[in-house]
């Protein structure tokens, strides 16, 4: 998230034009992201607790209140930093405390690379034929640079707890 972030000027472009082609449905975006991570990660299922209520199926959850509410907040973090390409840094403090909370239900840091996966599926889904090498590339710098941010709340945290 530091100044020397790798986007280009045009990937920021790319970012942006492939954004605003998604961020119109997020709900229904979000759902594809997420149905991507279930597929290749099904044990992830089970961070997903409301009121201590388990899931028996990714369906199930993919459909209640709650994880839409959830999939709704994932996508504003991804509007955040669309918004904030220029500026990421001004986002360093609020990442660092959302890898804490996400460190906090027992996320694990390997699980971000599915994350980015799925959210690549999504965009590729969403995209279609606009979906180009540029756009893959651009899309994972960027990923890479929030989840960078994301780490430090782990690496903040300290020992023992």
């Amino acid at each position: 998230m530091e100044s020397g972030m790798p986007l280009s000027g045009r990937q920021r472009a790319l970012i942006r034009e492939s954004w605003q082609r998604v961020s119109g449905s997020p709900e229904q975006h979000g759902l594809v992201l997420f149905t991507r991570l279930f597929d290749l990660d099904p044990d992830l299922l089970s961070l997903f607790q409301y009121n201590c209520k388990q899931f028996a199926s990714p369906q199930e959850c993919l459909s209640a209140p709650e994880f839409l509410d959830h999939i709704r907040k994932v996508m504003l973090v991804i509007d955040a930093a669309v918004s904030h390409l220029e500026n990421l840094s001004c986002l360093e403090e609020y990442l660092c405390n959302l890898g804490k909370k996400h460190q906090a239900v027992g996320v694990k840091v390997e699980s971000f690379s599915t994350v980015g996966e799925s959210l690549l599926y999504m965009l590729e889904k969403c995209l279609g034929t606009a979906f180009s090498p540029d756009v893959q590339e651009a899309w994972s710098k960027l990923y890479g640079a929030v989840v960078k941010a994301m780490r430090r709340g782990w690496d903040t945290l300290p020992e023992g707890d």
